[in-house]
């Protein structure tokens, strides 16, 4: 333990203050931040985790700052760790895909510790991650079925005009009943419509 006294000449006179008769450092701890803060960020979730001496670790407890990387870190978010462990995780729903986050973490001693009682630390350095996902393969998807489906409609009538016409000038010169070829046709046809539109979708 320590006595912290302040000592000096006020209106003339030397005077001492007794600031803290019974000084103890460990009430009064200002720990350092975090080292080696890292990330993985994948479509479901992004994991990060940071260092700190061992002999801490269950002792401490952190919070966790995220933003996206372009905005300020007046507006980000914070997230408290379940547990004294020196990782949390950030749900997927949390994020935007596409979009660069940056992440920080500050530590001090927990507040169920009787023998030490600290202040947070700095900000420890960031760690900069992105979700992981298929943000344009999905859309892409879609419009290409849809750019299908809108370009086989007309081809399809264009054929279908193609073989009315061409089976209505063909009964001029064969003997046959245009009621024997062109239903036929028309039925052939129809079905491979059908048939197609139902894969497309």
């Amino acid at each position: 333990g320590y006595r912290v006294a302040l000592q000096g000449n006020f209106f003339g006179r030397n005077h001492t203050y007794i600031i803290f008769p019974e000084y103890s450092p460990r009430e009064h701890i200002k720990l350092d931040p975090p080292l080696n803060i890292q990330s993985n960020a994948t479509a479901s979730k992004c994991q990060i985790w940071w260092r700190v001496p061992w002999y801490l670790v269950e002792i401490l407890q952190y919070e966790l700052q995220y933003k996206e990387y372009s905005k300020s870190w007046e507006i980000a978010l914070n997230k408290t760790p379940p547990s004294s462990l020196p990782q949390v995780e950030i749900e997927a729903a949390e994020l935007r895909s596409g979009v660069a986050y940056a992440a920080r973490v500050r530590c001090k001693v927990s507040e169920n510790e009787d023998s030490y009682h600290s202040q947070w630390s700095e900000w420890s350095q960031t760690t900069v991650f992105q979700r992981a996902g298929t943000k344009n393969e999905l859309p892409e998807k879609i419009l290409n079925t849809r750019t299908m489906q809108f370009l086989f409609i007309p081809l399809s009538f264009s054929t279908l005009l193609y073989l009315f016409w061409n089976c209505k000038l063909s009964s001029r010169y064969v003997i046959a009943s245009p009621a024997s070829t062109f239903p036929h046709q028309l039925l052939s046809f129809s079905l491979s419509i059908i048939c197609t539109m139902g894969i497309l979708r």
